[in-house]
C-alpha cells in the first residue's frame, strides 16, 4: 500500500520541483569547488537545500529531512567561514546530494525513504567537527524491488554489461566503490554512491548524478507506482504562460475570423455575390491562413524547451568522473538557452553522457602529460548548442590529444574490422568514422567507462533515429569535436515527394543530396549491382519499385542521391512532385515495414512517408551497400577502375 495515499499529486509536484532544485545545487557545488570564496553560490546552495527540506517535512519524509538538515548545517558552517571549501568536504557533500537523489527514487515508488547510510551520516558529522573526512561515503540504497529482468537499455548501455543484484562483478564493483567488503552471499547496495571513487566506478558515478544508471530504464515489470511516475515525467512539459497566452489570443482571432466567414457564406447563399462581397471573402480567407500558420508556430513552440535543462545534468558527471580518473577537467556549457523539441531532449540524454565520458576518459590527458605538452594543467570539455536555420547543432569538444587516423586504421585492422588494403584507401574522415563501427575501441583494457567497442555505434544509431547526423573533426595535439546536427522539431518533417507511376511517396528531405537524371547508358553493373559514377563517386542504383516489391513498369528516369550517415546510394524513381512540410501521423495499430508514418498533402491526398533504413534492411541491401561504401573503400576503388 502506498505511504502517500491521497497525496500522489502533491508528491509528484514536490519531486518535479525538488529534482530541478537538486540538479541546480549539484551544478553550483561544482562551481563552488572552482570558486570557494563565492558566498553568493553558498547562499543559493543553502536556499535550495532548505526548500527541499521544507517540502520533505510537509510530506513527513523524516529520513530525507534528517539528511537534508545535516547537509544544510554543513553548508551553514561553510557559509559562516567556520570551515573552508576543500575537495574532501566537497566529496562528502556530493555524496549527500547523491543520497538525497536516492531517496527521491524511493519517493517515486510511493514509499517513505529508508534511513541514510550510517557511513554517510558519520562523514557529515565528522567534517562538521573539522576532522578529516572519511573516504567516499556511500549513499543509501533504494529498497529492493520485486524480481524483474534487467531493464531495456539505451545509448551507453553497452559501456558495461547490465548486471543486477547477485551479480558477483557488480557486487565487487560497488564494494570497491564503498570501500567495504561484501559478505559472502550478500550483494552490495545497488545505488552505492561514488564521489572520490577508483577508476573502475564510473557507471556508479553517473548513477549518483542522474539518480540511476544511465543504462537503466523502467521496464514493463517495474513497480506500478514507479512506471506511472516515469510516464508522468516523460510526457509532462513546462510551458511559459506567455506562450499559452499567445495560443489563446490566436484562437480568439481565429474564432472571430470564423464568424466573419460564416456571415459571408450566408450573404453568398442569399445571392450577394457582388465583387465587394467576394473581395471581403478573399480577405477573410487570407487572414485565416495567416492566423492558422501563426497558431501552428505558437503550438510548436510549446513543445520547445531550453536545452539547458538537459545540460544541467552533466557538470556533476564530468566532475566526479574526472576526479575518479585523477584528471583536472572543467566542463564548459554554452548555448543553454537554445530551444529544442522536448521529445528530442529525452532521447539525447544518454548519447551526450557517453560522449562526455569518452572525452574525459579518452580525449583529455592527465595533468603531467599536459604539462609536458605545454598545455594548461586543467583540461576543458565544451558542450555547446546553437540553432542554425531549421537545425540544431550540438558540439561536444575537448582540448586533448586528438585522434590519430593511422592509429585508428591500424586498430581496425588488428580487430579484423577492415583489411590492410581497405585501410590504405581511407582518407582522414573515413578513418575518424571507424570509431562508429561495432566492436571498435582504442581502450587497452575493458572498464566500465570504455573498451567494449559498442558505445559510439549506439550513439550514432540513436542520433539517426532523431533524423540527425554526427560528424567528427579532430587535430592531433589540439583536440576533438563531435558535431551533432538535428532537426528543430520531430513534429514537422520536410519531405521530398517522389513518384512511381502516379503514386507519390515521401522521403525525408534531410537524406536528399540532389536529384539527377538517369541515363541508361551510364548505369554499369559492378559485382552484380547496378551502379553510376557521380563526380568520381561510384554509387549503387536502387530502384524504389524493387525496395517496395512493386513491378517495374518502365525505366526510371530520375535518381535521388540519398545519404544516410556514411552510406550513399541513388534511389531510382519515375518522377518527383516537389517538397512539402509534412505533419507526421503515426500508424500505431498497423504499420507496414518500411513506412515511418503518413501525411496529408495540401490537395488532401494521403501519402506514405518511407523509412529508408528499414526498406534497405527488408530488401537485404543495407548490409551489402553499407559494407561496400562504409567499411570497404577498396571495392569502390575497384569499381571506379571497372567503370572507367
Amino acid at each position: 500500500m502506498s505511504d502517500f495515499a491521497g497525496m500522489e499529486d502533491l508528491l509528484q509536484d514536490f519531486l518535479t520541483e525538488a529534482e530541478d532544485l537538486l540538479s541546480d545545487v549539484d551544478n553550483k557545488l561544482v562551481d563552488l569547488e572552482r570558486s570557494p570564496d563565492d558566498r553568493s553560490l553558498l547562499n543559493d546552495i543553502f536556499r535550495g537545500f532548505h526548500t527541499i527540506k521544507g517540502g520533505a517535512g510537509f510530506l513527513n519524509a523524516t529520513e530525507l529531512v534528517t539528511l537534508c538538515h545535516l547537509t544544510e548545517s554543513l553548508f551553514d558552517k561553510l557559509r559562516n567561514g567556520e570551515l573552508g571549501v576543500t575537495a574532501e568536504i566537497m566529496d562528502v557533500v556530493l555524496s549527500a546530494t547523491a543520497g538525497v537523489r536516492g531517496m527521491f527514487e524511493q519517493l517515486h515508488q510511493n514509499t517513505l525513504p529508508n534511513p541514510a547510510d550510517p557511513a554517510l551520516i558519520e562523514a557529515l558529522k565528522t567534517v562538521q567537527s573539522g576532522e578529516k573526512a572519511p573516504a567516499a561515503p556511500s549513499a543509501p540504497a533504494a529498497p529492493p524491488a520485486p524480481a524483474a529482468p534487467v531493464a531495456e537499455s539505451k545509448a551507453p548501455s553497452a559501456v558495461m554489461p547490465a548486471a543486477g543484484k547477485g551479480d558477483p562483478d557488480w557486487e565487487q564493483l560497488h564494494a570497491a566503490v564503498a570501500g567495504v567488503p561484501v559478505p559472502a552471499g550478500k550483494a552490495a547496495p545497488a545505488s552505492a554512491a561514488v564521489t572520490a571513487a577508483p577508476s573502475g566506478a564510473a557507471d556508479a558515478i553517473v548513477q549518483n548524478a542522474m539518480g540511476r544508471r544511465a543504462a537503466d530504464r523502467p521496464g514493463a515489470n517495474a513497480p506500478a507506482g514507479r512506471r506511472d511516475a516515469e510516464r508522468q515525467r516523460d510526457t509532462s512539459i513546462r510551458v511559459d504562460t506567455a506562450r499559452l497566452d499567445q495560443v489563446l489570443n490566436l484562437s480568439g482571432e481565429i474564432g472571430l475570423t470564423k464568424n466573419r466567414l460564416n456571415a459571408l457564406r450566408s450573404d453568398i447563399l442569399n445571392g450577394h455575390s457582388d465583387s465587394e462581397t467576394l473581395h471581403a471573402l478573399d480577405l477573410a480567407v487570407s487572414q485565416l491562413d495567416l492566423l492558422v500558420s501563426d497558431l501552428q508556430n505558437a503550438v510548436m513552440k510549446t513543445r520547445m524547451q531550453p536545452i539547458g535543462r538537459l545540460f544541467q545534468k552533466y557538470p556533476r558527471i564530468a566532475r566526479d568522473l574526472a576526479r575518479s580518473l585523477g584528471k583536472d577537467v572543467e566542463l564548459v556549457l554554452a548555448g543553454e538557452e537554445t530551444e529544442i523539441d522536448k521529445t528530442m531532449i529525452e532521447d539525447l540524454s544518454d548519447p551526450i553522457i557517453h560522449m562526455i565520458r569518452n572525452a574525459v576518459d579518452h580525449g583529455v590527458e592527465d595533468s603531467a602529460e599536459r604539462r609536458a605538452a605545454g598545455k594548461p594543467e586543467k583540461s576543458e570539455v565544451r558542450l555547446e548548442a546553437r540553432q542554425e536555420g531549421d537545425h540544431i547543432v550540438i558540439l561536444v569538444s575537448d582540448d586533448g590529444h586528438g585522434m590519430n587516423p593511422e592509429k585508428l586504421r591500424a586498430k581496425a585492422v588488428q580487430k579484423g574490422l577492415i583489411s590492410d588494403e581497405e585501410a590504405n584507401t581511407m582518407d582522414e574522415r573515413q578513418s575518424f568514422n571507424l570509431i562508429f563501427l561495432p566492436g571498435f575501441s582504442l581502450a587497452a583494457k575493458v572498464s566500465d567507462v570504455s573498451g567494449r567497442g559498442v558505445g559510439m555505434d549506439v550513439v550514432r544509431t540513436n542520433i539517426q533515429k532523431l533524423n540527425g547526423s554526427i560528424d567528427i573533426r579532430s587535430m592531433q595535439g589540439k583536440g576533438t569535436t563531435f558535431i551533432i546536427n538535428l532537426p528543430l522539431t520531430l513534429a514537422i518533417l520536410p519531405v521530398l515527394l517522389v513518384k512511381l507511376g502516379e503514386q507519390p511517396f515521401a522521403v525525408p528531405l534531410s537524406m536528399v543530396r540532389e536529384i539527377l537524371p538517369i541515363d541508361p547508358s551510364e548505369v554499369k553493373e559492378v559485382g552484380g549491382r547496378a551502379t553510376m559514377v557521380v563526380r568520381g563517386e561510384v554509387l549503387p542504383v536502387l530502384p524504389l519499385s524493387s525496395l517496395l516489391g512493386w513491378e517495374q513498369k518502365c525505366t526510371p528516369e530520375y535518381g535521388v542521391l540519398m545519404q544516410m550517415a556514411e552510406l550513399s546510394f541513388i534511389l531510382a524513381i519515375d518522377s518527383f512532385a516537389g517538397r512539402e512540410d509534412a505533419v507526421i501521423k503515426s500508424l500505431d495499430d498497423f504499420r507496414p515495414k518500411g513506412v515511418a508514418g503518413v501525411t496529408t498533402l495540401s490537395n488532401g491526398q494521403i501519402v506514405l512517408i518511407l523509412d529508408m533504413k528499414e526498406l534497405l534492411s527488408a530488401a537485404g541491401d543495407q548490409r551489402g551497400v553499407a559494407r561496400a561504401l562504409l567499411v570497404k573503400p577498396a571495392i569502390v576503388k575497384r569499381a571506379k577502375a571497372e567503370t572507367a
